[in-house]
């Protein structure tokens, strides 16, 4: 069961957020976030993305992805239009850092991502959007634009209360 277990309004470098910490279990040093942003009505349709954490793209802005850029910009674009950014806790499509490392360094000897978690023994994909919708139902989102182009994303909403 998905619960809140914090929240702040948080200033940054692209306005004022308020973030949600969710968790899942009672103890969760790691738990999902939704940011809000400030000039947001969760009572008309927002404005929504899913977004699964990134170290190395977010942090240490490696070229290896564009993760860092489309948080950047889903938070600009959420403070100009109104709406809420789920951020999951699911680095590497879910597989964890160290994973992650290690699908790296097959993709230097030429596998892509898919490959290398293949490779692994891991999941292409691992990610789960439930929670996700969950946390837009605690924050009572009847209806979104999903800002998404990932049909895994769309299908999990679409299987949901909430409206696209």
């Amino acid at each position: 069961m998905v619960k809140i277990q914090a929240e702040a309004n948080v200033p940054t470098e692209y306005g004022k957020f308020k973030i949600i910490a969710f968790s899942e279990k009672e103890q969760d040093w790691m738990p999902h976030l939704a940011l809000i942003a400030e000039n947001t009505d969760l009572s008309s349709v927002v404005n929504v993305r899913f977004h699964s954490e990134c170290i190395t793209g977010e942090v240490f802005h490696s070229k290896k992805c564009e993760c860092g850029q489309q948080l950047s910009s889903a938070m600009q674009y959420t403070q100009k239009h109104g709406g809420v950014i789920v951020y999951l806790r699911q680095e590497g499509r879910n597989i964890g850092i160290i994973n992650k490392l290690k699908a790296y360094a097959l993709q230097e000897k030429g596998l892509d991502t898919v490959e290398a978690n293949l490779e692994l023994g891991l999941p292409a994909d691992d990610r789960n959007f439930s929670v996700a919708v969950d946390i837009l139902e605690i924050l009572g989102i009847k209806e979104i634009n999903l800002i998404t182009n990932n049909p895994d994303k769309i299908s999990f909403v679409e299987n949901s209360k909430i409206k696209l």
